[in-house]
């Protein structure tokens, strides 16, 4: 027993050293192999409540791992960091004890491939269902280390997650081998596939990112801005005169002729403007001053509009009740403008679970009543859009304006690119979880997006860490944080089309094809022909 609890903190750990920012994720080619064995070991005993153990001992190691790599969500929201870690824990051991009754069933190989679809198939779920949260999708774990993954352009996270459980699987086949057969030949036969297993493609991903060069295409120069405000003490207590009064100096110091692309961070003005007020508004006609004696330059920045209704045959499912007679629409929104084109709108449409939507509301509503988490004065359920809106500038490039959390979701990205997006621009407000790895890890999982796609990606953070990435991921300027100023870059505009932009999470939907197979090959059989 004691072998198997250290076995199922020793996972926990590995699985928490090789997460972003700080860790190495060469752990993770072994990191499931600890639990994998205590697993197999209580199978092979058919000790009573074998399946209870398998699920406790796999609940603390994915406990350990939630907990070390994302409890920095405790700084915006005490609850969520405890619904997050101990729910997705939860999920994640349900995940091994669904393997632990069909490994019973099936051969070895059979059984690796069902928990690694079904485990990636897990995956997708968190991209896909209400309460998403893919922020440790096993893909992401390399954003520190994108020359490793440059034919991520191909696969996507996806791909990474497949790596990981192929490495972690053969692996563990090779020491119950050599458990039986003690032949130290299994161990140097083990010992060379995992070096070609993990070397070559690491070897072909710095063949690519050598080989690639974008010094020959257009360039987009875009000028930065981090104003810098606190969003629990001035953000929402500051108006949107002061904040532009930041804004204005900061755009004033570095601006030039050639500056194409104005950026400033999500909800830079969150007074709250009534969309039919837009036209009037302080920060349309601040973004307008900003610009005007500068004639290629397009602003592009936050803003939270809302929506008046008062009739009930236009109230949605997202649209906010105030009273008897009267609704509203709440809009995390991007906009773009310039002295000639017509304004330019987009309403954030991947919400973030808890604060921007409340999930599944018809069917927890009536249990939970109105649970929103209060983030920093944001409570109001948002409302959305369908389609990946993509921006003009008055030099006919086109922008994909991404509002924070949607950075995480990588095939929702290719939309914008789908949609002709030629630059990736994230505006962002990753001050909530204050000096945390939160802000940090959110950076570096734009570099995913922007090997995925061959995008360049520009970033704007309220307070911290803007930056301008390359379509291979590097860092070209970054802005730290809590630093007040702006960074005037030169960023590639590239067209390219990757093979994951045209065909998306295709690992993720031969996965769950897979998954079925298992299943019904384990059904369908006699336990003794296995």
């Amino acid at each position: 027993m004691i072998k198997k609890f250290i076995a199922a903190i020793f996972s926990g750990i590995l699985l928490s050293l090789a997460w972003p920012t700080y860790g190495f994720p060469l752990l993770l080619f072994i990191s499931f192999i600890p639990l994998l064995w205590l697993e197999y070991d209580i199978r092979q005993a058919e000790e009573k409540k074998g399946a209870l153990q398998v699920f406790l001992y796999s609940y603390l190691t994915f406990f350990i791992w939630n907990f070390t790599t994302t409890s920095w969500l405790y700084y915006s929201t005490p609850f969520g960091m405890w619904f997050a870690v101990g729910v997705n824990s939860l999920l994640m051991s349900l995940i091994v004890l669904v393997y632990h009754y069909l490994a019973k069933r099936v051969p070895f190989h059979i059984s690796a491939i069902f928990l690694t679809s079904l485990w990636i198939s897990f995956e997708n779920l968190h991209l896909q269902w209400e309460f998403s949260w893919p922020w440790l999708n096993l893909g992401n774990a390399f954003s520190e280390y994108y020359q490793w993954i440059q034919w991520y352009e191909f696969t996507g996270t996806f791909g990474g997650t497949l790596w990981v459980w192929i490495l972690n699987f053969i692996i563990f086949k090779s020491i119950l081998l050599y458990l039986q057969y003690k032949d130290t030949a299994i161990l140097k036969g083990v010992a060379i596939h995992a070096i070609l297993l993990i070397g070559i493609p690491i070897g072909i991903s710095y063949y690519m990112f050598y080989e690639l060069s974008y010094e020959e295409e257009p360039q987009l120069e875009t000028l930065i801005l981090q104003p810098n405000i606190n969003p629990y003490t001035e953000k929402y207590n500051t108006n949107d005169k002061r904040i532009g009064e930041v804004l204005y100096q900061l755009t004033q110091e570095k601006i030039s002729e050639n500056t194409e692309l104005v950026l400033a961070p999500e909800t830079v003005f969150a007074d709250g403007t009534e969309l039919t007020q837009w036209d009037f508004s302080f920060g349309k006609n601040l973004s307008l001053k900003m610009i005007s004696t500068y004639p290629k330059a397009n602003f592009l920045g936050g803003i939270s509009f809302y929506e008046k209704i008062t009739s009930e045959e236009n109230v949605e499912e997202q649209t906010n009740f105030v009273r008897e007679g009267l609704w509203y629409n709440d809009y995390n929104s991007a906009f773009m403008l310039n002295s000639k084109k017509e304004d330019q709108i987009y309403h954030k449409s991947k919400l973030v679970v808890g604060v921007e939507n409340f999930p599944y509301q018809s069917v927890l509503k009536p249990i939970l009543g109105d649970a929103m988490i209060d983030l920093g004065g944001t409570v109001a359920m948002k409302t959305t859009q369908e389609n990946r809106e993509v921006f003009q500038t008055l030099q006919q490039h086109r922008i994909a304006p991404i509002i924070c959390y949607e950075s995480v979701y990588g095939e929702y990205v290719t939309g914008y690119v789908r949609n002709d997006a030629q630059v990736l621009a994230i505006i962002t407000n990753d001050a909530w979880w204050g000096n945390t790895q939160g802000h940090q890890q959110h950076l570096s999982y734009a570099r995913l997006r922007a090997i995925e796609s061959r995008r360049s990606v520009v970033r704007s953070a309220n307070t911290g860490i803007s930056a301008a990435i390359n379509p291979k991921g590097e860092i070209m300027e970054s802005l730290g944080y809590e630093k007040q100023g702006s960074l005037l870059v030169q960023v590639p505009i590239v067209k390219k089309i990757t093979f994951y932009v045209r065909y998306g999470d295709y690992i993720a939907r031969i996965s769950l094809f897979m998954l079925i197979f298992v299943l019904l090959f384990a059904f369908t059989r006699r336990r003794g022909d296995v």
